[in-house]
């Protein structure tokens, strides 16, 4: 749902310009290329599982439509050590939204509804809702500001919540920026999606979701919301700052809901891709909406569709969405032309770790051209360019220097609070302090800290940095509201 530390949500690390453009064309990677076999890609997991600190992988390839490959490693809960299978679920966070779309546009085909009425038809008083249609909130550019856009659940998500309270809680502030002007991440509009679902169809979004898609598709292991102590359930963990895995603090009831409430297994996932893109669900005029990117109204694409991100990799069409909740981040990508799918999913919020996992995968499914085939060079550009358009000025130093200065903070065990947001303050502990301080100790005074990328989630500056050290190099991802106040700070492995 969130995240863009990779995450989106419900990031998303899709997340537009960027959300859609994370599996864009690349570089050729460095390490020999990975067979797709079955045993290699079992190995391969437990190697990675146990190199990288991760708790739980569970992987599905598909190729020329049929899947190749269904496996997982580590484990699915810690405590008792009981493994992750083929069959154990696992929170599927945004990727979600891309059920939530078919929805509408089977309701679409329906004849309930139009994916250019207004917003109006079934939330009248919710902000600037005659100028805001369905097909905005589906491509988020409605300006809805969003809900969810940090990587931690703070106090009041922590308490369970009723969908129409969050819908007005949110719905009825000012909007970020003039309706379809703006890609921006938004959790908020696909709540409202799902409670469209089940204003326009008569039923639950669940019921609806199980009747159209799931049970059709024979998708017996993906639910809708389920208890999280639910048999056969991965538990998610996350970690903070190189710490070793500790309990998720989840998300509370009503929280998530259509924007990425589904638990699910890379198969069912594998299923629903191939379906998908094979046409058995939506008719083609829908699919060709549901795979096309937003024009905005100054005439930029955005890179995303309807719960999908659009790229090109290796010249070819790649539909991706990544999706994180508390403890867990999904990974999905699909192949068109070649009825091809990744699918990855981890009940470890170690982004960048699984990130690495997954480009491998990837590059096994699609591998980079040869030298001979190689695709002509981009352009050099004529100048480095700016921040994307919607990243907010933010008060005080640069994010490299802000970055430098609170690494060093934590490094020392002593953080200036006066320069966090509330919610962030809580969650930095003292304990969580002087662990840090120990397990950054080791590594020095950063010799260089560069700038990964800026970016704009929930109104704040997103700043991704690589800091150099002797002994390596880590990364860290900072949120800043404009009065310059550190809303998070994570520091991961490169």
């Amino acid at each position: 749902m969130r995240r863009i530390r990779a995450r989106t949500f419900l990031i998303g690390l899709i997340l537009a310009g960027a959300a859609a453009s994370a599996w864009q064309d690349q570089a050729p990677p460095k390490p020999a290329l990975l067979e797709l076999e079955p045993r290699a890609l079992s190995a391969f997991l437990a190697r990675e599982v146990d190199e990288r600190g991760l708790v739980g992988l569970s992987l599905a390839v598909l190729r020329d439509g049929k899947i190749l490959y269904a496996g997982g490693a580590g484990k699915s809960v810690i405590a008792g050590g009981i493994p992750v299978g083929p069959e154990t679920g696992f929170a599927i966070g945004s990727i979600t939204k891309q059920f939530t779309s078919a929805c509408i546009l089977l309701l679409a085909e329906d004849g309930k509804l139009a994916v250019n009425d207004k917003v109006a038809k079934w939330f009248p008083n919710l902000t600037r809702v005659e100028e805001i249609t369905v097909l905005d909130l589906l491509n988020h550019v409605s300006g809805y500001p969003d809900y969810y856009p940090l990587d931690f659940v703070d106090r009041p998500m922590q308490k369970p919540i009723a969908v129409g309270e969050l819908i007005g809680r949110f719905g009825t502030r000012p909007l970020d920026f003039e309706p379809g002007t703006r890609y921006s991440y938004s959790n908020t509009g696909f709540v409202i999606l799902g409670e469209i679902v089940a204003k326009a169809s008569g039923r639950p979004f669940a019921d609806f979701l199980e009747r159209r898609i799931l049970k059709p598709l024979g998708m017996n292991r993906t639910v809708f919301e389920p208890p999280r102590t639910s048999p056969g359930l991965a538990q998610g963990y996350v970690t903070f700052a190189l710490s070793p895995p500790e309990d998720a603090v989840p998300e509370g009831r009503g929280w998530i809901g259509a924007a990425g409430a589904i638990y699910s297994t890379p198969s069912d996932l594998a299923k629903w891709d191939l379906a998908l893109i094979e046409g058995r669900i939506l008719k083609p005029e829908s699919l060709a909406l549901m795979t096309s990117p937003r024009t905005l109204k100054d005439g930029t694409i955005s890179n995303y569709g309807c719960g999908l991100g659009i790229g090109r990799r290796y010249g070819q069409t790649i539909l991706s969405h990544n999706g994180a909740v508390a403890g867990f981040y999904a990974l999905n990508a699909v192949l068109p032309s070649t009825k091809s799918a990744v699918v990855l999913l981890s009940n470890l919020d170690s982004y960048d770790a699984v990130d690495a996992v997954y480009r491998r995968v990837l590059n096994a499914v699609l591998p980079p051209p040869q030298p001979s085939m190689a695709l002509p060079a981009a352009p050099a550009a004529a100048k480095t360019p700016g921040p994307p358009p919607g990243v907010p000025a933010v008060s005080g130093p640069p994010p490299v220097e802000a970055a430098r200065l609170l690494f060093l903070q934590l490094q020392a065990g002593r953080v200036d609070r006066t320069r966090l947001g509330d919610e962030f303050g809580f969650y930095l502990t003292e304990e969580k302090i002087r662990g840090t301080a120990a397990r950054l100790k080791p590594y020095g005074e950063p010799a260089k800290v560069e700038l990964d990328s800026v970016s704009e989630r929930g109104g704040m500056e997103v700043a991704r940095t690589r800091l150099a050290f002797a002994k390596g190099t880590l990364r860290g991802l900072m949120y800043r509201t404009p009065d310059g106040k550190v809303q998070e700070f994570f520091i991961l492995k490169d």
